[in-house]
């Protein structure tokens, strides 16, 4: 079954037009063969009229008058006689037949002079036929180009009837996920109106949506970290006090607990953010400089399990894309790579350009994503089988709606060398050389 609109538009108005050629041809061919018949027999009465006023008589056949149509003239005397084609023609009446000469299916002409003598113009059927057949035939021929020609003329209609509609997905397509504008109906043929109509309803609902969520993650951030900041102060001041060790348990249950939750909520709240917010006007920042302070933010945490987190290249490069969201892609990735190298191992980063992208490499010693799922930790809530409970399996999907919404890729590899496991992340963002505002 044909999908396409132009396809279907094109296969019907073809299938008309070959069928009203295929009609109109079969007419005109008939028409064409019967006017070449006739036009035959006219040509045989016209030399029949000048061998019936001629002042010459032939005694033997005059054969070969007309050498493409093979017509010939037959003197037969003024009594039957000769062969038996002779006297059979003899006794036909003045006029045309269709008769048998020297073997051959003919159409005949007979005429009676004056004085008695009869003579008979004749041409082979098949002669007459091939004629026939050939001028239809050429009749034919403009008809038989003109179908290529209409196929042609109807393609490049459709093509341009149909274009409105095609740029139309081609706006749609180039948008980035946050443009809800309304798509612009001026000019657009009337047929599409009702569709733009309905399209750019539903892009206003859409934008009522969205204000509503910015609004809901407003107060949910307010209502909701109130309460985990007062639970996590709270721990703390417990933390001051004297108690028994079974109780010292407890509290440091507790704090982990609330440490999750703050996490996990703080996760939540920039995933939601990240799909309900404009990135605005594209602003262009220093990918190094912005490393290097989530780096300098996460040393504390590093220092204290004697993980060695360094950079192995630090090119300064300009990249476009808002400052908050690029810290907060680096910032996830960098925080897996510490949370799951064990005590001792080590941190590497890269930053450098490759053409007009900007790189950002982080390799750790951990052990690694088995094969199964590395396909699957851009999932949200996502958590790889040897990923420690602190995790809330949003870092990574974060981090890949961010780089999609600003035309950049990450990719997650695991380490294959010898002597060596770990994980390689490589994040590739638009790389520019105008300087930051």
């Amino acid at each position: 079954m044909i999908r396409s609109l132009r396809g279907r538009l094109f296969i019907g108005l073809t299938v008309v037009i070959v069928l009203t050629g295929a009609i109109g041809g079969t007419f005109a061919y008939v028409w064409a063969y019967n006017e070449a018949i006739e036009m035959q027999d006219s040509v045989l009465i016209q030399i029949g009229a000048f061998a019936l006023n001629s002042p010459i008589r032939q005694t033997q056949p005059l054969n070969g008058v007309d050498a493409e149509s093979e017509i010939a003239v037959a003197e037969l005397g003024e009594l039957p006689s000769g062969t038996a084609d002779n006297r059979r023609l003899w006794s036909l009446s003045d006029g045309l037949h269709n008769d048998t000469y020297r073997g051959h299916p003919v159409r005949a002409l007979l005429r009676t002079r004056t004085d008695g003598s009869r003579f008979a113009i004749t041409q082979r059927t098949e002669i007459r036929t091939e004629l026939a057949s050939d001028m239809a035939v050429r009749t034919l021929l403009p008809i038989a180009a003109l179908v290529p020609c209409l196929m042609l003329v109807i393609a490049l209609v459709i093509e341009r009837s149909l274009r409105p509609m095609v740029c139309l997905a081609d706006d749609l397509d180039a948008r980035k996920p946050d443009d809800i504008e309304q798509l612009a109906a001026a000019g657009a043929p009337s047929e599409l109106q009702p569709f733009l109509d309905s399209i750019n309803g539903l892009l206003r609902r859409m934008r009522a949506m969205l204000n509503q969520q910015r609004r809901f993650i407003d107060d949910a951030a307010h209502e909701l970290r109130t309460p985990i900041t007062a639970l996590s102060l709270q721990a703390e001041n417990l933390d001051l006090m004297q108690m028994p060790a079974a109780s010292r348990d407890r509290l440091d249950a507790l704090k982990s607990g609330i440490r999750r939750t703050k996490h996990l909520l703080e996760q939540l709240l920039a995933l939601a953010r990240h799909d309900a917010e404009s990135f605005g006007n594209v602003e262009i920042v220093y990918l190094d400089k912005i490393t290097k302070g989530v780096v300098a933010d996460l040393l504390p945490e590093a220092a204290s399990r004697d993980i060695d987190v360094g950079f192995t290249t630090a090119e300064t490069i300009a990249a476009e894309g808002p400052a908050f969201f690029l810290e907060s892609a680096v910032r996830n990735l960098i925080e897996n790579a510490v949370k799951f190298t064990p005590t001792g191992g080590k941190v590497d980063i890269g930053i450098y350009r490759e053409g007009d992208t900007a790189v950002v490499q982080i390799e750790d010693t951990g052990p690694g994503i088995p094969p199964s799922d590395i396909d699957r930790v851009f999932e949200p809530f996502f958590r790889s089988r040897q990923s420690s409970s602190e995790g809330s399996g949003l870092g990574l999907s974060i981090v890949k709606r961010i780089v999609e919404r600003i035309r950049g890729s990450i990719q997650i590899e695991n380490i294959a060398e010898a002597n060596r496991s770990g994980l390689r992340a490589i994040l590739r963002l638009p790389a520019t050389d105008k300087p930051p505002s």
